[in-house]
């Protein structure tokens, strides 16, 4: 698959990723920045060891631990030690790539300080582990709005250089949704899929609109056999948070189908 679009953003990202800089690309869900930030680490030739973001994510599963079998036959000795991601990065002068970078604990967040301060980190048993060169963090986060995310402390952001990326233009968008769906005679389709989709983005009634990737949903429906106001109104209600609880997704969503341009936009 190609990249689309974000010929600027792709610009910028390389230009900081050969220069070895930490970075971060915040936006909303399903604007692409796995995929780009993936994209461009192969194209740059640049290993790297990827991490998923989570709450329950830990200090030590980010740094390593030491087996306790091991432990126990030979105490606290390097072959008893099993590297976390960072460790591993550091070591071989990889990039460490951070996927949702604010959905991990502020606790496991601070680690990375030093590693991207100084270059090196403590561990405790195990003493001071230095990064070779070409070790670096990438990573994405999500606006801070997103629900289970924790605000990154300035101290963290202020080692990162940051690129925002929004929803592309309509153009792109459909490009994109032809690239990942295919043409086969339904075009018009996949153009109101998307119409729909654009529109859940200005509605005064959402809070959070739904990304191409909901779009996509809808078109690999129907190449399952699901009509077109079927597949919306199954890949689009669990895509969007409504800003009201007392309305019914379903509800606006098939007014949407019925008109996409008829509705009550946001205020700026």
């Amino acid at each position: 698959m190609k990249i689309i679009g974000r010929s600027k953003e792709s610009d910028q990202i390389k230009k900081a990723l050969k220069l070895g800089r930490n970075l971060l690309v915040e936006g909303p869900v399903g604007v692409g920045k796995t995929f780009l930030i993936q994209n461009l680490l192969k194209d740059a030739k640049k290993k790297f060891v990827r991490v998923d973001g989570d709450t329950r994510y830990t200090e030590q599963k980010l740094t390593g631990w030491f087996d306790p079998p091991i432990v126990l036959k030979k105490g606290y000795v390097k072959e008893a030690f099993v590297e976390g991601p960072l460790v591993q990065a550091m070591r071989e002068g990889q990039v460490l790539f951070i996927n949702e970078l604010n959905r991990m604990p502020e606790a496991v967040q601070n680690i990375l300080l030093p590693a991207m301060d100084e270059r090196m980190i403590v561990l405790p048993k195990l003493g001071e582990i230095s990064a070779k060169a070409g070790f670096s963090v990438v990573a994405t986060q999500n606006p801070k709005e997103f629900t289970a995310t924790h605000a990154l402390s300035e101290a963290l952001l202020d080692r990162f250089e940051m690129i925002h990326l929004d929803y592309q233009d309509e153009k792109d968008e459909f490009e994109i949704l032809k690239q990942e769906v295919g043409g086969n005679g339904k075009s018009d389709a996949l153009a109101k899929a998307l119409q729909v989709v654009r529109a859940t983005r200005e509605h005064a009634g959402v809070k959070r609109g739904a990304s191409v990737r909901a779009a996509i949903a809808v078109g690999r429906l129907m190449d399952g056999g699901l009509n077109f106001e079927d597949a919306c109104l199954m890949a689009l209600p669990s895509r969007i948070e409504l800003t009201s609880s007392g309305t019914d997704a379903r509800e606006l969503i098939q007014k949407l189908i019925q008109d996409p341009n008829q509705f009550e936009k946001k205020k700026n």
